[in-house]
Order: C-alpha cells, then sequence, then structure tokens
C-alpha cells in the first residue's frame, strides 16, 4: 500500500497492543528523544519452560519483519517469531504488586512458576 509516496506494509494478523502498552512505549522513546526506533517483540530459546519473549527497542527492519502501528509506535515481529505470538496482546501494568509490559499469548501452552517463560 502507498500512502503519499510512502511504501508501508500491512499485516492482518500479529501482536495487539493497548493502548496503555503502546503509551508507555511511545513515552519511553520520547525521554530518550528517539524516534526512529521501533519496539521489536522476539522469542527466543531459554528459559526454564522453553522460550522467553525480548521486548526491546530496535532501529533495525530485518527481512521478513512484521510491520504494525499502534498510534504511531511501528512494532516489528521478526518471521522467525510470528509464529509464536500471532494473537498475543501486550499490555503495560502499573500496580502496587507489579510494574512492567505483560504478554498475554493464546498459543503459549504453559509456562513457569516465575511467568518469565512458556512452552
Amino acid at each position: 500500500m502507498t500512502v503519499s509516496g510512502e511504501t508501508t506494509q500491512e499485516t492482518t494478523q500479529g501482536v495487539v497492543l493497548t493502548d496503555v502498552a503502546a503509551e508507555k512505549a511511545r513515552g519511553l522513546l520520547e525521554q530518550e528523544g528517539r524516534d526512529d526506533l521501533a519496539l521489536r517483540v522476539a522469542v527466543q530459546p531459554g528459559g526454564c519452560s522453553g522460550l522467553v519473549y525480548q521486548l526491546f527497542f530496535d532501529e533495525r527492519q530485518q527481512d521478513g519483519d512484521q510491520i504494525q502501528d499502534f498510534n504511531g509506535l511501528a512494532v516489528r515481529v521478526d518471521r522467525m517469531s510470528a509464529p509464536y505470538l500471532t494473537g498475543a496482546t501486550i499490555d503495560f501494568v502499573d500496580s502496587i504488586e507489579k510494574q512492567g509490559f505483560t504478554i498475554d499469548n493464546p498459543n503459549a501452552g504453559g509456562s513457569c512458576a516465575c511467568g518469565d517463560s512458556f512452552n
């Protein structure tokens, strides 16, 4: 799809970022004075259940990335992680008990007791 001379990539499936999570991520980028980074969501081998999530800001675009826009925040998922993350919802929780990004993933068959890894 071309808009104003720019090529964009649309995806019909992928991760879902809540408005709260998108706002928090944009705020972190603004604090750093960066507007050239995207939020990368990935799955890597590790943890006590076999797979761990990674969320970080990335300036690179990899071949095969799924790219989604959430209110001006670019979210990228690499092609190897995409099948594990389709339909996953990323939120940001700020409570007395916990603060940070959370991932609710319907593809996870189970997770470890600490909640940092899944299978």
